[in-house]
């Protein structure tokens, strides 16, 4: 009976010491653990975090205002904040990610990025993080995959991991974030094949999985992405046939496929549709560049460079609207260059390097 009392009093004593609107006393000692594998010695960012209240002055941490639960961790190695300001430099931490980060339950947003120098793998039990939404850690040296059952996130909707050292393969569980609008990966070792069922990610609006080591073809069903605007799947080793139904894509404007292993023909449907940067180049592409420009053909770039093209530059790209910068060199095109909009304000470095072509601005047939 003592024991009770003496246990319920310490409770009290507790609920009356810490105020009501403080952090909770779990949280605030998860960051700490956090906080002790980070080393960031330039701007003294982890020296705000001391006292009782997690919620209040510590830099990048913030509350939900009603629960007071820990709901964002903010920490940017480039930033305009003041602390940055003063010592007139940008930050670089080393040091790892703590598992005690998934201690924070309720934790909306896990943003660490371009510090530089921190390393280690993505703790696994961050998947275990049920309102995760943002979890941004582009510019480290992270290592190690991405985790398998990062799918369990439904409530994510971005995805950046750019700029490490990611491996390993893009897991299959990741078509399963339904809520996902923004994965950026590029600039990793991420090795494999694009899943095949990636078009499962609906509400995606920028792909960008560029400057890895992907392998295999483009899955079909990327086209059944309603919302996608920005494709970016340059300098890997995907080879294949480019699907004719990215073409037919509602809202995608941008689409690189540079640097790649890409062979057959370029789809008809990419030429007439609303994609305005287009980069094929260094790929193995055969055949002729179609003959189907008209008014729905805007290009502010069209880069078709480093291909095996055949045959002659087709007349209906003077029917495009607009054509801003156009690469077709290092092919093995022939015949005159058509005269007039866009080739006038074009240089001979656009096309050099082919079969025979002539006409301005090269030599005169």
């Amino acid at each position: 009976m003592a024991a009770a009392f003496y246990s319920f009093s310490a409770i009290l004593f507790l609920s009356l010491t810490i105020p009501s609107n403080a952090c909770f006393p779990a949280d605030r000692a998860a960051l700490l653990i956090f906080k002790s594998t980070l080393h960031e010695p330039r701007l003294g960012i982890f020296r705000t975090w001391r006292g009782t209240d997690c919620c209040r002055r510590w830099y990048g941490v913030s509350c939900d205002p009603e629960t007071h639960r820990v709901a964002d961790i903010n920490l940017r190695g480039e930033s305009e904040d003041p602390i940055f300001e003063k010592a007139n430099r940008t930050g670089y931490m080393t040091g790892s990610i703590s598992r005690a980060v998934c201690r924070l339950t309720r934790l909306s947003s896990l943003i660490i990025a371009d510090w530089k120098g921190i390393s280690g793998p993505i703790p696994s039990c961050i998947t275990s993080l049920p309102f995760l939404r943002i979890l941004d850690l582009v510019g480290n040296k992270f290592t190690g995959p991405i985790p398998a059952d990062i799918g369990r996130l439904s409530r994510l909707t971005v995805l950046n991991v750019a700029d490490n050292q990611i491996s390993g393969y893009i897991p299959r569980s990741l078509t399963n974030l339904s809520s996902l609008m923004h994965l950026d990966i590029r600039s990793n070792q991420i090795s494999g094949t694009i899943p095949r069922t990636f078009g499962k990610l609906r509400m995606l609006s920028r792909a960008l999985l560029s400057k890895n080591r992907l392998t295999g073809a483009i899955p079909p069903s990327i086209s059944y992405i309603y919302r996608l605007s920005d494709l970016d799947l340059s300098l890997n080793q995907l080879s294949g046939t480019i699907p004719a139904a990215l073409g037919k894509m509602a809202v995608l404007a941008t689409l690189n496929l540079d640097g790649n292993k890409m062979s057959g023909q370029i789809p008809t449907t990419l030429i007439n549709s609303g994609i305005s940067i287009l980069n094929l180049s260094r790929n193995a592409l055969e055949g002729y560049i179609p003959d189907a420009f008209g008014p729905r053909s805007y290009f502010t770039v069209l880069d078709l460079s480093y291909n095996n093209l055949r045959g002659r530059i087709p007349k209906s790209i003077s029917a495009a609207t607009f054509v801003g910068h156009l690469d077709v060199s290092h092919n093995h095109l022939c015949g005159p260059i058509p005269a007039g909009s866009p080739f006038d304000h074009l240089e001979a470095s656009s096309f050099t390097y082919n079969d025979c072509l002539c006409g301005k601005p090269l030599r005169a047939c």
